[in-house]
């Protein structure tokens, strides 16, 4: 794989603190990064694009590092290697890291990563939303996880299945390296990744595998994919439950009847929880006011809004701000 992301450079400095920092700030606030040996000086050099629902970038630094989850969003980490190697642990677990093996971490979890000497090291760090992993288990099987999916530490990239998950990340690397806006579209970038994560649910094993072999159970799936398709394409715009019932073709009652039976909640619940989902990714990756933000995603009351975001992540807007 070429060096991607060759028109996104976030730092090149010989200060190990530039690079830790700039993860972090790339990432969101979803990671605290500390060093393993001591601040080694060298060439620490990040490239990277944050995004709504991810966020990828490009490492070159001899750095011996720890990775592990801090306040803000849940997430998954795919750690590919592009050249040299990396002794990566997470979990008790060890592999290395490089062209034939990537490594997938976890919400929670922590990992070190040791670049291989004297050869250059370089890789690249995928971040996934818990919530879009959640969201396309649930379009493959009808119902959301009862828990969360847990993957296998190391994925082959040799055998089929990981080199399809390869394959369509390098695609959206070339989409981002194409320099056509077309590419830079939100929705176009969204597609690719939830192509991603699809392709990962299937092909790394993990703790809710058995239920995807199992298939989706009887029931409205049709319905139900076609109303969680209009919820997301119109998010940001008033959506009554009458507008959701209209595109599954159904009545309201048979489609709350779906929601509550596949998703443990009613159709209402499932948009506002989705729209305060989106609130908190633009919070913690854009600079704009919260006030802002809310309206954007279709909400009209801030006062009620604060109330449900706090019931939903247990702190204030305000708080998640603070944290940029």
């Amino acid at each position: 794989m070429p060096a991607p992301l060759r028109n996104f450079l976030i730092i090149k400095s010989p200060n190990p603190v530039d690079l830790l920092n700039a993860v972090t700030r790339l990432f969101g606030g979803s990671v605290a990064t500390s060093p393993l040996n001591g601040l080694c000086r060298g060439e620490h050099e990040l490239r990277g694009v944050a995004a709504r629902d991810f966020a990828v970038g490009y490492f070159a630094s001899p750095l011996d590092v720890r990775v592990s989850s801090a306040g803000g969003r849940s997430s998954y980490f795919v750690n590919i290697g592009v050249s040299g190697a990396i002794a990566a642990s997470c979990g008790g677990l060890n592999a290395t890291l490089d062209t034939a093996t990537a490594g997938v971490v976890n919400p929670g979890d922590t990992q070190e990563l040791r670049p291989a000497r004297p050869t250059p090291s370089r890789f690249l760090g995928l971040r996934i939303d818990a919530a879009l992993v959640n969201q396309e288990f649930t379009a493959l099987t009808g119902r959301p996880p009862a828990s969360t999916v847990r993957f296998d530490f190391a994925l082959d990239l040799a055998k089929p299945k990981g080199r399809a998950v390869l394959l369509l990340i390098r695609s959206l690397l070339e989409q981002l390296d194409s320099g056509d806006p077309l590419f830079q579209r939100a929705e176009l970038q969204r597609s690719q990744l939830r192509s991603i994560v699809t392709a990962l649910l299937l092909a790394q094993p993990h703790s809710h595998t058995g239920e995807l072999r199992d298939g989706p159970r009887p029931g409205h799936p049709r319905s139900l994919r076609a109303a969680l398709a209009f919820i997301e394409a119109n998010l940001t715009e008033r959506i009554a439950l009458g507008d959701i019932a209209k595109a599954a073709d159904c009545a309201p009652r048979t489609l709350s009847s779906a929601f509550r039976d596949r998703l443990g909640l009613s159709p209402m619940s499932y948009v506002r929880n989705l729209r305060l989902d989106r609130i908190r990714q633009d919070i913690l990756t854009t600079t704009d006011n919260v006030g802002t933000i809310a309206y954007r995603w279709g909400v009209s009351h801030l006062g009620r809004f604060a109330g449900d975001y706090h019931a939903r992540f247990h702190e204030l807007p305000s708080d998640t701000a603070a944290r940029r």
